[in-house]
């Protein structure tokens, strides 16, 4: 039996991981390099993940219904709940890495941890879509890399700039 993956639910994947690594990197920083108190950067963190992922979920479901309606000669094969359930937790699986540290470590350590861990795992997630879609791995990795870095300074950036 061979497996094959609908470039629907494949595109779901890769976009609720990225973006569930990039921004939920840039949310933990930015608030930790602005708020000094632990508990309030892992309570906006785990509120930031769980509306993020919703919101990509909900996101997800509509414009691939829109998709749906306007081609109406094609027959699609991707089921839009299943879609939304794909980005859902892929965002939030992938959002985790980054708040995890937050958890265990102080925030200082935490923060270094953070980006750190998104940055290894945009990398991994960029070298696997470059083999899965039999593209150059290393390339697509430091695309990726390159990406989520730039987001991960923008919280940085105003994390330490709007310091409260």
């Amino acid at each position: 039996m061979k497996l094959t993956l609908d470039e629907d639910y494949f595109r779901s994947i890769m976009f609720g991981i990225q973006d569930g690594l990039v921004s939920t990197t840039g949310v933990v920083v930015g608030i930790s390099a602005g708020v000094p108190d632990r508990a309030i950067i892992i309570l906006a963190s785990f509120v930031a993940v769980s509306v993020e992922a919703s919101s990509m979920a909900a996101g997800q479901y509509s414009s691939e219904k829109a998709v749906h309606e306007m081609d109406r000669r094609h027959r699609h094969r991707d089921d839009l709940i299943m879609g939304a359930g794909i980005m859902f937790f892929s965002y939030l699986f992938a959002g985790l890495i980054p708040i995890l540290p937050f958890l265990i470590f102080p925030a200082d350590i935490a923060r270094i941890l953070s980006i750190l861990f998104a940055l290894i795992g945009l990398f991994v997630v960029g070298y696997f879509k470059g083999k899965i879609v039999k593209s150059r791995p290393l390339r697509s990795a430091a695309e990726m890399l390159l990406i989520g870095g730039l987001a991960t300074v923008i919280g940085l950036i105003v994390g330490n700039i709007l310091k409260v």
